[in-house]
C-alpha cells in the first residue's frame, strides 16, 4: 500500500502564520472580526479534533482497507496512470464531500458531529479549525466508502481528503471580498462559504461545496451572496458560551434528552429528521424558518407592487401640463 504525507499536519505552520496575519490585520480594519475568546475556542477545537483523528484514524483505515479488499477495480498509481486517475479520484472525493456535507445538515445524527464547525458567531481562518470531535462516532466516514469498493486506493482518498481540508481552510475569511468571476463560476470561495455559514433565511443549506462549487449549480443548492443583506454567522440557537466541551458535545446533548422524553413513535425521527425537527412542532426548523421568510418576502413583493401602481393611477388623474 502506497504511503503519502498528511496535507492537514504539513500546513500547521501555514495555519498559524496566516491566522496570525489575520488577525494583525483585523486590528486596522473593523471590517475583519476576531474575538479572543471565540479564537481561542476554535483553536482548542482544532486541536481536540486533532487528537481525536488520532484515536480513531487505525480503526477507520482498517475499514477502509476492508472495503478496499472487495473493490471492483484495480488503479495503478503509478506513471502515466496517475495524470488521469488523481484528477478524477480529487474530484469523486469532493463529490462525496459535497453529499456527505449537505446530509450533514439535512440529519441531525450527521449535524451532532458537524454543528461545531458553525458554533461560532464570528467569520475568521480560526473558524476553519473549528473542526469535529465525533465524527466517527457519526460515521462521517462511510461517505468515502464507495470510493474504496470502486478501486480507489485508501491511502491515495485519505490524502486527497486532506488536500480537499487544506483548501476549505483559506475560505473562512472576511478579509477576501470576491475572486475573479471565472474562479467564483467553478471553485468555492470566501464569497460562496460566507454564504454556507450564514444564518439568513436566505442562506440556509446552500452551498455545501469543498472545493468544486460546481455541485451546488449542479443538484439545485447554490446562492450567491449579496450586498443587500448583511450576514449573520452561526448556528439558529447560537451556544453563547465559550466552553470548549459543551461546543463539541451539546448536540448530542439534546439527542439523548430527545430520545429520553419524546413518545416511542417519534424516537427515530429525532436522529433521522432536519436539525430543528419536533413532533409538536414546538421548534423551528431551517424548512420552517424559509417558508416563513418566503411569505414576508413574497408579501412585501406584493405590497410594493400595489403602492407602485397606485401610485400611477396618482400620476395618470394629473391633469396635464
Amino acid at each position: 500500500m502506497e504511503s503519502f504525507p498528511s496535507p492537514t499536519l504539513w500546513a500547521i505552520p501555514f495555519f498559524v502564520a496566516t491566522v496570525a496575519g489575520e488577525w494583525l490585520w483585523s486590528r486596522k480594519n473593523r471590517h475583519i472580526r476576531y474575538e479572543t475568546k471565540d479564537a481561542m475556542t476554535s483553536l482548542l477545537l482544532g486541536t481536540g479534533s486533532l487528537v481525536a483523528g488520532v484515536l480513531t484514524g487505525g480503526m477507520v483505515l482498517a475499514l477502509s482497507l476492508w472495503v478496499y479488499e472487495y473493490r471492483l477495480f484495480d488503479f495503478a498509481i503509478g506513471w502515466p496512470h496517475a495524470l488521469w486517475l488523481i484528477p478524477l479520484a480529487f474530484m469523486l472525493d469532493d463529490l462525496a464531500y459535497y453529499w456527505f456535507h449537505r446530509t450533514a445538515h439535512r440529519v441531525r445524527w450527521f449535524w451532532a458531529a458537524h454543528v461545531i464547525h458553525h458554533s461560532s458567531q464570528h467569520y475568521n481562518l480560526t473558524t476553519a479549525l473549528r473542526q469535529t470531535w465525533t465524527g466517527f462516532f457519526a460515521l462521517s466516514f462511510i461517505f468515502r466508502m464507495p470510493l474504496f469498493f470502486l478501486g480507489f486506493p485508501p491511502a491515495l482518498i485519505f490524502f486527497l481528503a486532506g488536500v480537499n481540508l487544506v483548501y476549505q481552510y483559506w475560505i473562512h475569511t472576511e478579509a477576501i471580498d470576491r475572486m475573479p468571476r471565472w474562479f467564483e463560476a467553478v471553485m468555492n470561495t470566501p464569497s460562496h462559504h460566507r454564504v454556507h455559514h450564514a444564518t439568513n433565511p436566505r442562506y440556509l443549506d446552500r452551498n455545501y461545496a469543498g472545493v468544486f462549487i460546481i455541485w451546488d449549480k449542479m443538484f439545485g443548492t447554490f446562492e450567491p451572496e449579496t450586498a443587500e443583506e448583511k450576514i449573520q454567522y452561526g448556528i439558529i440557537k447560537n451556544l453563547n458560551s465559550y466552553n470548549v466541551l459543551w461546543a463539541a458535545f451539546h448536540e448530542w446533548i439534546g439527542i439523548f434528552k430527545d430520545l429520553w422524553s419524546a413518545p416511542w413513535r417519534y424516537k427515530l425521527n429525532y436522529l433521522i429528521k432536519p436539525p430543528g425537527w419536533s413532533h409538536d412542532g414546538s421548534r423551528e426548523s431551517s424548512e420552517t424558518i424559509k417558508k416563513r421568510w418566503a411569505k414576508q418576502e413574497r408579501a412585501a413583493w406584493q405590497n410594493m407592487t400595489l403602492s407602485s401602481s397606485a401610485a400611477d393611477q396618482q400620476v395618470a388623474r394629473l391633469p396635464d401640463g
